[in-house]
Formats: structure tokens, C-alpha cells, sequence
């Protein structure tokens, strides 16, 4: 089911056949670094990720994060969506995309329409985001977003501070 199109991508909710892409994506040397490592080996356990994490927070949220499609060639490229996060006060926004799709302004494209998704479609009062503070890249996302670093917050079983901008 596609949920937002823009000039090059269709977002789209993620499915059990999304499970080999997930499974990449999860183990990307710069997704561990910067969002962590979910410890997902195997198709089976991107299966069970998919089935804990997205397909549950579409049922209970109504919104999630989404696959990210490239148009022209129907490539999974990543994923951007929102999530609605234990130990923040607003929905987050993030995203990740595989190291091929990077520079080329999909991360954008992908989240400032899932921002506008947000607030014109979901109604939401509030849109955030976390990053590591050493992500200089997605920092710069977020600023050409219009969010601002508002403090440094740690997350429920989490080890270390990451910058919140709102």
C-alpha cells in the first residue's frame, strides 16, 4: 500500500517480503554505528523485527516507517517513516538508507514528505528527531528540515546521550 509519493519515490508500508532488504539495511556498518546494532542475522529474525516493529506500530499507531521505493526502477532503498517512541513526548522521525542510495537527496525528498505527512494527514501537534551526536550527516538533514538542537536526552535502556532537535 503505497502512503506518500514524491517526484522519485513511493514510500510504502514494509512487508514480511521486505525481510532480505530489512535484513541489509539492519547490518550496514553505518546503520550499527549510528542507530545500533539490532543484533538481526537472518531473514527469520528480519521477519520477527518486521512483525515486532513495523507491522505492529502500523496497528497500534497507524503510521510507522515505511519502505522507500525509487520509482524508476522499484528498488528497495531504505526506510523513513515516524515512530512514536518510549521515553520521548512527540513522535520521531528517521530514516536509513542503503550506502548505494546515499548523496543523492533521496534521504530528503523521503523525509520532508513523510513531515508533511505528519502534520496535514496525521494531525500531529509535534514532530521530532534523535541523532547521534557524531551523525553529521543527518544533522545537516535535520537542519535543512527546519528542526533545531533543543538538549541532549538518553533513551530508556539506552548507554549513551543522543541530540534531540525540534
Amino acid at each position: 500500500m503505497k502512503v506518500i509519493t514524491t517526484e522519485r519515490l513511493y514510500l510504502r508500508r514494509i512487508t514480511l517480503k521486505d525481510a532480505p532488504a530489512i535484513l541489509k539495511l539492519l547490518n550496514d556498518k553505518d546503520w550499527i554505528l549510528n542507530i545500533g546494532d539490532r543484533c538481526i542475522r537472518t531473514e527469520t529474525q528480519a521477519e520477527e523485527y518486521i512483525k515486532t516493529r513495523f507491522l505492529k506500530s502500523y496497528k497500534e499507531q497507524g503510521f510507522g516507517f515505511y519502505a522507500v521505493i525509487l520509482k524508476a526502477s522499484g528498488e528497495f532503498i531504505g526506510t523513513a517513516g515516524l515512530v512514536d517512541r518510549d521515553g520521548l513526548d512527540h513522535v520521531d522521525i528517521g530514516y536509513g538508507f542503503l550506502p548505494e542510495f546515499r548523496g543523492k537527496g533521496y534521504a530528503y525528498e523521503a523525509t520532508s514528505a513523510i513531515y508533511d505527512y505528519g502534520y496535514e494527514v496525521l494531525k500531529l501537534d509535534k514532530i521530532i528527531a534523535i541523532v547521534n551526536p557524531d551523525n553529521k550527516g543527518s544533522i545537516k538533514l535535520l537542519e535543512k528540515l527546519g528542526l533545531v538542537f533543543e538538549k541532549m536526552v538518553r533513551l530508556p535502556d539506552e548507554d549513551k546521550d543522543i541530540k534531540l532537535f525540534s
